[in-house]
C-alpha cells in the first residue's frame, strides 16, 4: 500500500534505530509497534489524527520515513525527534569503566521523544507493582478489546482513545487482568488527557502527572524518558534498577533507591540516560532466588 507520506529525514549524528526506538515497545507481542527487517512499524494518535509510520535506517544519520492515516503529514514532521534528533548523548561524560564500555558498545543509542504522553502513561500505569508478564499480558488484552485498527498496513493497532478509557466501566477491567486500584488511575489520568497531553518539558510533565493519585516518582520517569527525552528520568520505586546500578558501578548485588540515587549523583541530569545505557548493555545480576511468580487477576 503506498504511503499517504513520505521523507528522508537526515539526523544530526548517528542513531541505532531499533536500539533508540525500543523502549516504546511493551514485550515483544506490543500490538502497536513491531521490529522487522523491513524497519520499525509504529502506530499512534497524533493531534492531527492516527496514523501508522514505519521507520528504516539508510545510513547511520539518515532514515527513510513512511506514513499511512490522517495523522501522517504530522508523523512525518516528527519522526526526527522520535528516533532521537534532539537528543544530545555525549551530554553524559563517563566516569565509571562500566559506563565507558555501555557508551562503546551502544553507539547511536538515544533517548526517543514520542511526545505521546498518555501512550506511555497508559502502560506504564499497568506495570506498576505486578510481574512483567502480568502487565503486558493486560496491555494487549486492553487494546485488543478496546483499541482499534491502525490505518495502513501491516494491522497494527491503537491504544484506546483517552474518552474510552475514561468512561470504562469498573466491571471492564477486571477481565483484562486489572485490579481495581490501577484502573482507577487509568481513568482518573485519561480525564485530564488534554493537560497531561501539553506537558511540554519534563518539569511541567512530572507535576502534571503526579497530580493525579497513584502517579508517583517511578511511573512519571517511565513516561518521561520516552515521551520527552528527558535524559535525567531514573526509575526511583522500581524494583531491579537500583540494585542493577549498584552492581555495575560498585559490585553490589542489591541496593535500594537510596543507594542508587548516591551512586548516580555524579551523573545529575543524566542519570535516566545512564540506566538506559546500563539496560541496553544487558547486564545480567546475580540471582539468589527465584522469580516472583505472575498472577492471572482475570480468573480470581
Amino acid at each position: 500500500m503506498a504511503p499517504d507520506h513520505a521523507a528522508v529525514v537526515e539526523l544530526p549524528g548517528p542513531v541505532a534505530l531499533a536500539a533508540t526506538l525500543w523502549p516504546l515497545a511493551h514485550g515483544t507481542g506490543d500490538p502497536t509497534i513491531r521490529f522487522t527487517a523491513d524497519g520499525v512499524w509504529r502506530a499512534t494518535r497524533l493531534r492531527s489524527g492516527a496514523a501508522t509510520l514505519c521507520l528504516r535506517q539508510l545510513e547511520a544519520d539518515r532514515i527513510a520515513v513512511d506514513a499511512w492515516g490522517p495523522g501522517a503529514g504530522e508523523a512525518i514532521e516528527t519522526a526526527g525527534e522520535l528516533a532521537g534528533a534532539l537528543d544530545r548523548p555525549d551530554d553524559l561524560v563517563p566516569r565509571h569503566p562500566a559506563l565507558e564500555d555501555a557508551v562503546r558498545r551502544n553507539p547511536g543509542l538515544r533517548l526517543p521523544r514520542s511526545r505521546r504522553l498518555l501512550e506511555a502513561l497508559l502502560p506504564a500505569i499497568l506495570e506498576q507493582k505486578v510481574t512483567g508478564v502480568e502487565a503486558r499480558r493486560a496491555y494487549r488484552a486492553l487494546i485488543h478489546r478496546h483499541g482499534e485498527r491502525a490505518p495502513g498496513p501491516p494491522g497494527l493497532w491503537l491504544q484506546p482513545a483517552a474518552a474510552t478509557l475514561a468512561g470504562l466501566p469498573s466491571y471492564a477491567w477486571h477481565p483484562l487482568g486489572v485490579e481495581r486500584r490501577r484502573a482507577e488511575v487509568i481513568r482518573a489520568a485519561a480525564r485530564l488527557a488534554p493537560r497531561i497531553e501539553a506537558a511540554e518539558t519534563p518539569v511541567v510533565a512530572d507535576l502534571v502527572l503526579r497530580s493525579v493519585a497513584g502517579i508517583g516518582p517511578w511511573t512519571s520517569a517511565e513516561v518521561r524518558r520516552v515521551a520527552l527525552g528527558d535524559p535525567d528520568a531514573i526509575s526511583v520505586g522500581d524494583f531491579h534498577v537500583p540494585s542493577l546500578v549498584a552492581w555495575a558501578l560498585a559490585g553490589e548485588a542489591r541496593a535500594d533507591d537510596a543507594r542508587m540515587l548516591e551512586l548516580l549523583e555524579p551523573y545529575r541530569g543524566q542519570r535516566g540516560r545512564v540506566q538506559r545505557l546500563l539496560e541496553a548493555s544487558g547486564i545480567r545480576l546475580p540471582r539468589f532466588g527465584p522469580r516472583m511468580a505472575p498472577r492471572n487477576i482475570a480468573t480470581l
